[in-house]
């Protein structure tokens, strides 16, 4: 039986008994700050199961993509183990509970295969269940499970709980006899490799206390609902109805790993069983390769991208692990194309977007793999040394600070140093690597501070809030107002007083001034204290609620706790609306064209600029571009109206707001639409309409990183200002070339090939040149101890290959059976340089062109015995290193 049809059939099979079908969560676990990815299928109900929320129905059913972490360094070594794995499960939140559960997983494992179910044979089933759960044990006989085969076990297989204060309690799981071949009898409690577990039945009727540990389990009283959590594997179904043996063998796994096989020509299957036999290790990088392709499909369809952070550098790390394994299978070429196409075509019928969104996710892989071959290629050659020294020094242990060179120079990841290291026998000094990146986080952090906090004690800043509370910003709906200044803080820390020409910080308890933050610069302007004047220079927010204006005393004194009047500078503070608007409409028009994936990485919204960083594989055609640009500019046309409003976080989403991936937001978020053109999370400012823009001109676009790319516009004036430029470039062009405007493209193009046409005839014309006169200097050799000696200057400015042309053509004039040196010197742009070729006759006599140039340069230059090369003398020295071969083949 299928996987996709094992799946189908559970869903079905729970529909039909009242059971709400759940679409899978995306694998990013964006919801739980706790985790990286979804790891089990009730994470998405956990809200129901706390009491937090309450569910719209009281049966789920849910199919659910899960990846576990922990378990990446031990893929491959046995058959169970993989990243990516699906859940089954079932949910009743307070509905039924263990009379419930329990027949419906026995009806469903052993139904006939004819009536829907898996066709499990009921005497092969083993159900485990907690020490002193009888009630389980009299279900599971009503259901006709001999005693026998109800195997009681304690806390550490058969109690559930979430580790933390919450719902907990027993639970019951199956177990499938795969029969005596695969081990002993007896039960799970003797054999768990022969004895598979495929579904665990978790009954929720009590509730663990706080300040607990997770191995005590106190129990401190039933729950006013009892709900009900299972999970059945669905990888291990599928090895069971599918009679294979491990998890690598079934049919969404299988035909990628045959395919790496087939590329490498080894054969897997020589040892597959649970455990990998270390006289087998093709088996095992073979799984590697198989889980990761088919990991990193599922996790670049659900939006992650390789990246050096959180969720992208779990995607980065396993797939350099999947590449680097199948090259050292002896595979050299790309392999993601061979075998990211197998991995669609085993999980599409599962998840047809997969088939659908494939270009996309192609891209980004071919991508990835692309830069690590190229990082590969860099950082092995280094490590191989740095492995090769640490030997010859006699040493067992890589130093951290190599280490960490090769990842901060030359990008190469720390768990491949570590990796390459244990199988060339060497540790690594993990401990000094992680304190070499811990500085430089700490430096990092600390100059990201400082443009924040200005080098001032975060403690001044906690002090202030706390005697005050948060600031009220206002200036969604006013550019000015009065206010009182509650603190000042100079580099020293809090101050009473301030006077002209000092500069300061200055916390006002109400402001229309914008702190700096969602890409969007900070305010600037005038805030008069008394008989006092600061010009605000920069506006931030050092600790969450505390809107802080640096500024400069221009006028008198001001002082703590006066009255005082806050204005914005409103010319400044359009422009950037301006901006920020633009970068909305931008950001939506991108996804038009390049798809659901061209999510924001970032932004800028300066004064009449913009620059929008955002996640796409490749580059954006210069047709795309103008598409963007034009419908961006038609928005502005149709005048839309711009509004903000606060809403809940789950109404923004249901109404289609963008967010930002991996952001949290609060329960309460405020929301910008554009009309119905564009809907996105934002706290910064805006204009009223979308004609207010004017102007939207991109300028460029280019690449930032892997897999994202920068695209940077000018607004409203600034976008008129240039394209009036452009305006009068094009005219003045036009007017020298006499052609009408709409031509000039075509005669600066017709221009440029001219030039390089003519510039490809002059270096014809100088090789020429410099070559024209090689047999008259051979004729002129000057016998030095019986060596034919040519010292010659090339002309000025001869290019560099003409040089060595020059040398090795006359060598070639003069009669091979002499020994000959020919010596060329150039300068070019201020500094001298010298070519030495040597016939093979000179070579006999001991002579080496490498040896004569290291002598011209004092020890610098090189290249083989027949042809070496130096430079970097100022151009004066150019005879003086004639001069030196000479003596140098005098002293030979």
């Amino acid at each position: 039986m299928k996987t996709a049809e094992i799946k189908r059939r559970y869903l079905a099979h729970f529909e039909a008994n009242g059971h709400a079908v759940v679409p899978s969560a995306p694998l990013p676990a964006i919801s739980d700050p706790n985790l990286l990815f979804v790891n089990a299928g009730m994470v998405q109900f956990v809200p129901y199961f706390l009491g937090q929320q309450t569910p719209a129905y009281q049966r789920a059913v849910s199919v659910q993509k899960c990846i576990r972490t922990p378990d990446i360094d031990e893929v491959g070594k046995t058959s169970r183990h993989g990243t990516f794995f699906q859940m089954n499960g079932n949910f009743s939140f307070g509905d039924y509970f263990k009379a419930g559960a329990i027949p419906l997983a026995w009806e469903l494992s052993t139904k006939p295969i004819a009536e829907g179910g898996y066709g499990l044979d009921p005497e092969r089933i083993w159900p485990t269940i907690y020490l002193d759960d009888d009630e389980a044990f009299e279900i599971w006989r009503s259901v006709g499970v001999p005693a026998e085969r109800i195997v009681r076990r304690g806390k550490a297989d058969n109690f559930w709980s979430m580790g933390i204060p919450g719902p907990c309690g027993p639970s019951s799981e199956l177990f499938y006899d795969r029969g005596p071949e695969y081990g002993r009898e007896g039960g799970p409690a003797v054999d768990e490799d022969r004895y598979m577990e495929y579904w665990n039945l978790v009954f929720m009727q009590f509730e663990r206390g706080p300040g607990t540990t997770k191995e005590d389990y106190p129990i401190l009283g039933d729950l006013p609902a009892k709900n009900i959590d299972t999970g059945m594997g669905l990888e291990r179904m599928a090895s069971i109805l599918q009679g294979v043996d491990n998890l690598y063998e079934i049919d969404e796994v299988r035909p990628i790993l045959a395919r790496a096989a087939e590329l490498t020509g080894k054969r897997y299957g020589a040892h597959s069983g649970h455990v990998a036999s270390e006289s087998h290790p093709d088996d095992v990088r073979l799984r590697v390769i198989a889980d990761h392709v088919r990991t990193a499909l599922m996790l670049i369809g659900d939006g992650v991208t390789p990246s050096n952070e959180g969720r992208g550098y779990v995607l980065r790390r396993i797939m350099r692990r999947a590449i680097r394994s199948i090259r050292l299978l002896g595979w050299q070429d790309r392999a993601l194309p061979e075998l990211l196409p197998v991995a669609r075509d085993c999980m599409a019928p599962s998840y047809p977007e997969l088939a659908t969104d494939f270009d996309r996710i192609a891209d980004y892989a071919y991508a990835e793999e692309e830069a690590f071959l190229s990082t590969l290629r860099a950082g092995t050659t280094i490590l191989d040394t740095a492995i090769a020294e640490t030997r010859t020094a006699g040493g067992s242990s890589l130093s951290g600070a190599k280490a960490f060179q090769l990842h901060d120079t030359y990008g190469f990841p720390i768990d491949l140093t570590l990796e390459i290291a244990a199988e060339q026998g060497l540790t690594v000094d993990d401990e000094g690597f992680r304190r070499l990146m811990a500085d430089q986080r700490t430096r990092a952090k600390a100059d990201a501070q400082a443009r924040k906090t200005g080098h001032v004690d975060l403690s001044a800043y906690r002090s202030v809030l706390d005697a005050g509370g948060p600031v009220t910003f206002t200036g969604y709906s006013e550019v000015s107002r009065e206010s009182t200044v509650r603190a000042l803080l100079g580099a020293d820390g809090p101050r009473q007083a301030a006077t002209e020409g000092d500069t300061i910080e200055l916390v006002l308890d109400t402001t229309p001034f914008y702190a700096e933050g969602g890409g969007q610069q900070p305010d600037q302007g005038m805030i008069t204290v008394g008989g006092g004047q600061v010009e605000v220079l920069d506006v931030q927010q050092p600790v969450p609620g505390l809107i802080v204006h640096r500024a400069r005393v221009i006028r008198g004194e001001v002082r703590a706790g006066e009255a005082g009047f806050a204005e914005i500078d409103t010319t400044r503070r359009r422009a950037i609306s301006r901006s920020h608007t633009a970068t909305h409409l931008v950001h939506q028009t991108m996804r038009n064209f390049l798809g659901e994936s061209a999510t924001q990485a970032g932004s800028l919204n300066a004064p009449g600029r913009l620059r929008f960083d955002f996640n796409t594989p490749t580059g954006v055609s210069p047709s795309v571009l103008r598409d963007v640009e034009q419908q961006v500019n038609e928005v502005l046309l149709a005048d839309l109206e711009v509004h903000a409003f606060i809403t809940s976080l789950d109404e923004a989403r249901r109404i289609g707001a963008m967010a930002l991936f991996g952001e949290k937001y609060g329960e309460e978020v405020r929301v910008v639409e554009v009309g119905d053109y564009a809907r996105e999370l934002c706290g910064g400012t805006h204009v009223a309409r979308s004609a207010q823009l004017g102007l939207v001109k991109i300028l460029s676009e280019s690449s930032i990183g892997s897999g994202v790319r920068r695209v940077e516009a000018l607004v409203g004036m600034d976008a008129f200002g240039f394209l009036a430029k452009e305006h009068l470039l094009v005219s003045r062009l036009a007017e020298l070339y006499r052609v009408p405007n709409d031509q000039v493209a075509d005669r600066v193009e017709q221009t440029v090939t001219q030039l390089r046409d003519a510039e490809k005839e002059l270096e014809k014309l100088r090789a020429q040149l410099v070559l024209g006169g090689a047999a008259a200097l051979a004729a002129q050799a000057k016998d030095v101890r019986g060596v034919a000696y040519v010292g010659t200057e090339a002309p000025e400015g001869a290019a560099g290959n003409d040089v060595r042309t020059l040398a090795q053509e006359i060598r070639g004039k003069i009669d091979p059976a002499r020994p000959a040196v020919v010596a060329v010197a150039a300068r070019s742009n201020g500094k001298a340089s010298l070519v030495v070729a040597v016939n093979a006759a000179a070579r006999g006599r001991g002579l080496a062109a490498s040896d004569l140039v290291k002598a011209a340069f004092s020890g610098r230059g090189g290249g083989s015995p027949d042809l070496a090369q130096g430079g970097g003398l100022p151009a004066g020295e150019a005879p003086n290193l004639l001069l030196t071969v000479e003596k140098a083949i005098t002293e030979a």
